[in-house]
């Protein structure tokens, strides 16, 4: 950098005090690891990392993730004082209502967050996603002498990261897979909200990462910015190992009676003491939200940087699209998030009749559609033989050949659902991942986010209901269904089918702001009629005037079955399939008013699940025949008529409410 800009020292201290100005005048946040933080993180971005502030979206920008979400403050000084569209009053409506600076990283609400983080773990597993994105894309596209995808992965994360199972997870699959050009900064600053870390914390923290296939770099001293970058330089040179690199640091560095204290952890310093520290960096008390004429030069040189490495990428984007035509218009698809030409006549065929599981019909449609669409991935849970998702011929990432496009995570439910948003987050893929639907609890917060951030990622849970049988309560869900509805954003879809199943596929594969569950059957379901209508989230299967049964699943053949029953009584029911509420909920009153007209009070839903949430489609005065307790392990049949999940249960229902 040229020698008229602040050295390092001033540029720090100018971040430390911006993040301890910003948390104070909120009267809200956590200034400690900003200040433990700012040289290694004024060090990465000045030195390492590339990126073009006027385009946040560059493709070819390193991407960085703020695993340590509390320290947000750091990360919008960076953003500020690098020259991204993040000006002082944002600092200073720091975790205000509407600012661009909201508690935790936020991505859409910031320019240059790449990811939502704040749950500790989450954001080391989407980085691991975004470095897998990078290698998986690399080996499809990059060719001899055009290194089209080459970027590199940063991230930032504390004791409590590290601390939590996802982190753990996550680490070991990135060490397998040998992903290089992932790189972590591991804040050990000895403190954690309730005190000292070695109250709970005390394994070998970079033995453990050694164990699961890491170079690990230790640096003593925070401060030390000769040293960090050092340890930088060498975690770019890529061994094939990820890197992480032992950080030690004070929290709350240079605050007289807060540093190395939990205090200084998640709470403003007061007053008095940011006037203290700020004497003691050799700062004007008095001054706040000060940026030094020298350090707000930093802004434009980096804004020149980046414009460089960006043209320069350009430049070689423009020799790769002259000698490989096909593949630089197929990245620039992928970059506009279109799919591709008639992807959906790759659509199979099922025959009315014709007996499937939805988890097997939908693996028929995943095939057809993943040979359709080439950015379409998988993985799962250890489970991709019994969820039926496993991508036939089209092969497996492994470490040093990352072209297959079937992920095998492992046991590890947590941190697949966090690679799964970092691979949707990245870009030029379009991730699934699948396992149980009772371990969709172990994903729940990555599930949350996924519709927080608007990303579309594709959750695939089979072995929906009590009808799984044998293996019991521990893996019958119950509750599971009402959980994943509550969750703004996200489209549950449960098919009743195999064409269903299909039509579901074609929903989540269009959806671009949010993402989408499948709940699947274990056990075998006739098909119904071809063209359901599954993008209006319900439709009527039969029709009748005398009462409205509503489905999802498999027991929309139980309404079907019902029906019959009351049939014969002289009852004329129209059965209804409700694949998605969420989808239903969307449409406009008169759609909603042609499937359920309002004045047919009588009307019933089934589903093997818990009742909750059925009151909004039935009314006070209808009937949800569900299950309000656990399973039985019994074989699947058994269990459910145990359960009380019957076509006579539900006509009996009807019968009760016409009395």
């Amino acid at each position: 950098m040229p020698t008229t800009l602040a050295p390092p020292d001033l540029a720090i201290t100018t971040v430390r005090t911006l993040a301890i100005d910003a948390v104070q005048h909120a009267d809200s946040g956590h200034p400690g690891a900003p200040m433990g933080l700012a040289p290694a993180a004024w060090t990465l971005w000045t030195r390492h990392m590339r990126y073009n502030p006027a385009d946040p979206e560059w493709p070819g920008r390193d991407r960085f993730v703020l695993s340590a979400g509390h320290a947000s403050a750091l990360l919008y000084a960076m953003l500020h004082l690098t020259g991204y569209d993040l000006p002082m009053e944002q600092l200073m409506r720091f975790r205000q209502l509407g600012s661009q600076t909201p508690g935790h990283p936020e991505r859409g609400d910031t320019p240059g967050v790449e990811i939502t983080t704040g749950p500790l773990g989450q954001g080391t597993g989407n980085a691991v996603g975004f470095a897998l994105a990078e290698a998986m894309l690399g080996a499809e596209f990059n060719r001899d002498g055009h290194a089209i995808v080459d970027h590199r992965t940063w991230f930032i994360c504390s004791d409590g990261d590290l601390m939590e199972g996802i982190s753990h997870e996550a680490a070991s699959v990135a060490g397998f897979l040998g992903l290089g050009k992932l790189v972590g900064i591991w804040d050990d600053n000895h403190i954690s909200l309730d005190g000292p870390t070695d109250l709970s914390f005390g394994e070998d923290v970079p033995a453990r990462f050694a164990a699961y296939g890491w170079r690990v770099l230790e640096v003593g001293d925070g401060n030390d910015v000769d040293a960090i970058d050092a340890a930088l330089t060498e975690a770019a040179d890529s061994d094939g190992r990820p890197t992480l690199i032992a950080l030690r640091t004070h929290i709350g560095y240079g605050s007289p009676n807060k540093q190395d204290r939990s205090s200084a952890h998640g709470s403003p310093l007061g007053v008095d003491e940011v006037a203290a520290t700020k004497r003691n960096y050799g700062w004007p008390e008095e001054a706040q939200f000060l940026v030094p004429d020298e350090v707000a030069a930093w802004a434009p040189e980096m804004a020149a940087r980046g414009r460089a490495l960006q043209a320069e990428w350009e430049g070689r984007m423009e020799a790769y699209a002259a000698a490989f035509p096909a593949e630089a218009a197929e990245l620039r698809r992928r970059g506009d998030g279109r799919l591709p030409d008639g992807w959906r006549d790759a659509a199979p065929a099922f025959a009315v009749g014709e007996k499937l599981a939805t988890r097997a019909s939908a693996g028929r449609a995943l095939n057809a559609f993943a040979h359709a669409i080439p950015e379409l991935v998988q993985g799962a849970a250890d489970l991709s033989t019994s969820t039926s998702t496993d991508l036939k011929d089209l092969g497996v990432v492994r470490k040093g050949d990352y072209a297959g496009r079937n992920i095998y995570y492992g046991v590890r439910e947590h941190a697949m659902g966090a690679i799964t948003n970092g691979l949707a987050a990245h870009g030029g893929l379009r991730p699934a991942c699948a396992t149980f639907f009772t371990f969709s609890d172990y994903m729940k917060n990555t599930i949350r986010l996924a519709a927080l951030m608007k990303l579309p990622s594709i959750f695939v849970y089979t072995h929906d209901s009590v009808a799984l049988g044998e293996d019991g309560p521990t893996h019958q869900p119950i509750e599971h269904l009402a959980a994943l509805r509550a969750i703004p954003g996200l489209v549950t879809l449960r098919p009743a089918d195999a064409n269903e199943a299909t039509a579901g596929w074609e929903v989540a594969l269009e959806r671009t702001d949010g993402p989408t569950a499948f709940v699947l059957s274990r056990q075998g379901l006739p098909t119904l009629g071809p063209d359901p209508a599954v993008a209006r989230g319900a439709y009527v299967v039969e029709d009748g005037g005398d009462c409205i049964l509503i489905g999802t699943g498999a027991e929309v053949h139980t309404a079907l079955a019902a029906r019959e029953l009351l049939a014969a009584d002289g009852v004329s029911a129209r059965v209804v399939s409700m694949p998605s509420m969420e989808l239903f909920r969307q449409q406009d009153l008169a759609y909603r008013e042609e499937v359920l007209p309002s004045d047919q009070r009588v009307r019933v839903s089934v589903e093997a699940a818990s009742h909750f949430g059925w009151a909004e489609w039935v009314g006070l005065d209808g009937t949800a025949v569900a299950i309000d307790r656990f399973g039985v392990s019994a074989p699947g049949d058994q269990a459910l008529e145990a359960l009380g999940i019957t076509a006579e249960a539900v006509a009996a229902a009807v019968r009760t409410q016409i009395g």
